[in-house]
């Protein structure tokens, strides 16, 4: 398979083409619209996924996402995909307000649309054959009551992305199963920032005993930081949402409790095939796809770390 990047105003374009004839790569074209941005290592496990999906349907792929957290320019990226007429289009849905109208112009043309990672409580509404993902509440209320099990009595919901519904629902979930004082500390994908302002907050409140992070290589990993250099480890609990080598280390080594795993490969991969078989067939699973959660403890962190440092997990 070939790999190369095309420019699209505002956003960084990765094109993936295989050997295909090129009449039936016409016919087969699906573009991919994601609102991760590019400094985050959870979106490359996605991009992975597709690459490989496109791969193995021998269809092109065109991976297309913001350079930042942009719901003007994730729209107007999803208009210029729906201009572009292809067989198949995937979408996160961060903001479903935002983003519905473009949405619902793909589906309106005619373009099988399928979501991914973010939008499960709105993809039906807008029109999408289904959504491939996990339920954000209900993984929340999961690792919040894991936490609670744990002894967790206040704790911290570490925001990397705010204006992101799908992290607003993490923190939702997670205050609904943890029962205890729970405080959403917004931050940016900054990982310094992120250390610092986990560092202040666990200084000025020493009740903190427990902190959910809602990207493990973004707000992870700089929280598991923060709390060592706090003086804290062990006294206050670390998770995550979603993984990365690095947090998986912390929760094999002690320094961490674990990461929610949403297999978001699954969720790159799953929708290519599924459109690339509706083109071709009109076959398509009767309801939407559930990629996670799992929680990976510190019993099963050693299995995983060598694949999500291939990228695959």
């Amino acid at each position: 398979m070939k790999s190369f990047v095309t420019g699209l105003a505002a956003a960084a374009a990765l094109t993936l083409a295989t050997a295909a004839p090129a009449a039936a790569q016409q016919n087969s074209r699906i573009i991919v619209v994601s609102h991760g941005q590019a400094n985050d290592p959870f979106w490359s496990v996605v991009k992975n996924g597709v690459a490989a999906a496109g791969q193995d349907m021998k269809v092109q792929v065109d991976y297309r996402a913001p350079e930042t957290f942009d719901m003007v320019a994730m729209g107007q990226l999803i208009d210029a995909a729906v201009n572009q007429k292809p067989a198949g289009l995937i979408v996160s849905i961060p903001d479903a307000s935002a983003l519905g109208p473009s949405i619902q112009k793909a589906v309106a043309a005619g373009i099988p649309v399928i979501s991914m990672n973010s939008g499960s409580d709105v993809s039906k509404k807008l029109g999408a054959l289904l959504h491939v993902g996990q339920d954000e509440v209900e993984a929340g209320r999961i690792a919040g009551a894991k936490l609670k099990e744990m002894g967790g009595k206040v704790g911290l919901c570490v925001n990397q992305e705010v204006g992101n519904v799908s992290l607003d629902l993490r923190c939702k979930g997670f205050t609904e199963g943890f029962g205890g004082k729970v405080t959403v500390l917004p931050v940016t994908n900054d990982p310094a920032d992120i250390r610092a302002k986990v560092k202040a907050a666990v200084a000025a409140d020493a009740s903190v005993d427990t902190i959910l992070a809602l990207g493990a290589g973004t707000a992870g990993e700089p929280s598991v930081a923060a709390v060592k250099e706090a003086g804290k480890t062990g006294a206050i609990r670390v998770a995550t949402f979603d993984m990365s080598a690095g947090f998986l280390k912390s929760v094999a080594n002690g320094e961490a409790v674990f990461a929610i795993d949403q297999q978001q490969y699954l969720q790159g991969y799953l929708p290519v095939v599924l459109l690339a078989n509706y083109a071709k067939y009109g076959l398509m699973p009767g309801g939407d796809v559930a990629s996670g959660p799992n929680l990976i403890t510190k019993e099963k962190a050693n299995q995983v770390v060598e694949l999500s440092a291939k990228g695959i997990r």
